[in-house]
């Protein structure tokens, strides 16, 4: 039960969630276990077996882009594969998610022995400034994971309506409306919100099934910078990077894909999350009561060493033919671990969370803050933890005593 008697909650208004794409928490922000133990990263000792059943080690040699190419397989049969090392069907009781199959998983991309080792790669702090600093400047989630053990859309969908409507792929459909999306249940209840893509060249799949409904709920990046300049951001706002290299619409030059999927730049989404987070410090009147949630949508394919725990069912079943393995999923454990980090100046420096969180979160957050009791929704979302409780500073701490970047 949050309690709204804190300083930090009954000064809140605004909820901004910004989520990238397919990388995993060890790959991002293993190497911050070295500095603070209580960050469940990397000890630098962890291995995968390769196809040739050679122990593979951790390495922090991993590079911004050209390194994972092809793109890691992040399909439901070879995350499968990536959690629990090949053994495929729950008869077998040496299936267990011993997280030993990611180096096996990506030679399978092209049968290249030495270039498979790559997927144990991480980055060390200094390569990623932007996102090391929030982390260890605010509050950093050991325990966040992707709803399914899958792509992007189906885990883009528990952010926006707590669950995939047994969806497991990258499928195109539109979403069954047995629940809400977020969105439309915080209109009912008078409040404001909006969903933020890039811009017309560059938005996600999920947005085209949203957009069915309700296309006044939507508006491009460059709304979101303007709508804080006016000091007009919504109370709810969910914001997707640029996810393809495109000509600026206004003929300015190209804009970089800044959502961080392999083989895209990863400092090109450095910047990006630095200017949203920038934008909020920068501004008096939003820094004292927004909360940010940074956030990655799925692991991509790459390693973690942590197995995702069982869950609440959301009561849908997807068949062996939609996940292409042996057995049916009854979404009954969660998918991959990925960076996840809470800031708000409410939130104490170097906070470590450590109770489960996965995307269903988001909507149970926002529901339970900005509406209250609120039925209508699935079994995931409603067992799902909510992530406000973070915010219990006595006092605010100032925004010069909270990091910018340039």
């Amino acid at each position: 039960m949050l309690d709204r008697t804190l300083p930090g909650i009954q000064a809140l208004q605004h909820i901004v969630v910004l989520m990238m794409e397919n990388r995993s928490f060890d790959h991002m922000l293993g190497a911050l276990h070295a500095t603070n133990p209580a960050i469940d990263g990397l000890t630098g000792h962890e291995t995968n077996p390769d196809s040739t059943g050679v122990p593979v080690t951790v390495s922090p040699t991993a590079e911004y882009q050209s390194q994972l190419d092809p793109d890691p397989d992040h399909h439901f049969p070879a995350v499968d594969l990536q959690i629990f090392g090949g053994v495929t069907t729950a008869q077998d009781p040496n299936r267990q998610p011993t997280m030993q199959g990611f180096a096996k998983s990506y030679f399978n991309q092209q049968h290249n022995l030495n270039h498979s080792h790559l997927i144990l790669n991480y980055f060390t702090p200094d390569k990623l400034p932007v996102l090391t600093t929030l982390a260890t400047q605010f509050a950093v989630f050991n325990r966040w994971f992707s709803s399914i053990p899958g792509p992007t859309l189906c885990n883009r969908a528990f952010a926006h309506y707590g669950t995939s409507f047994g969806q497991v792929s990258m499928d195109v459909f539109y979403w069954n409306k047995q629940y809400k999306s977020i969105y439309e249940r915080l209109v009912a209840a008078g409040n404001t919100t909006r969903l933020y893509y890039y811009d017309e060249a560059s938005s996600s799949l999920e947005v085209v099934n949203l957009l069915q409904n309700q296309p006044s709920l939507f508006g491009t990046f460059q709304d979101f910078l303007d709508a804080c300049d006016r000091n007009k951001l919504p109370q709810y706002s969910f914001i997707e990077p640029n996810y393809t290299d495109h000509d600026a619409p206004d003929g300015s030059g190209e804009l970089i894909a800044c959502d961080q999927h392999p083989d895209h730049d990863v400092r090109a989404g450095e910047q990006f999350i630095a200017t949203v987070y920038n934008r909020i410090h920068s501004n008096p009147n939003l820094w004292p009561n927004t909360a940010i949630l940074l956030v990655y949508d799925e692991h991509g394919g790459i390693f973690d060493h942590v197995p995702p725990p069982a869950c609440t069912p959301d009561g849908f079943v997807a068949q062996p033919n939609a996940t292409g393995t042996p057995d049916p999923f009854h979404f009954d454990r969660l998918g991959v671990r990925v960076p996840a980090i809470l800031i708000s100046p409410w939130v104490a420096p170097g906070t470590v969370i450590n109770e489960i969180f996965e995307h269903a979160s988001i909507p149970a957050t926002a529901t339970d803050y900005f509406i209250g009791a609120y039925d209508a929704r699935s079994p995931r979302e409603i067992a799902a933890n909510t992530f406000l409780g973070q915010l219990n500073q006595p006092k605010m701490r100032a925004a010069g005593d909270c990091p910018s970047f340039k």
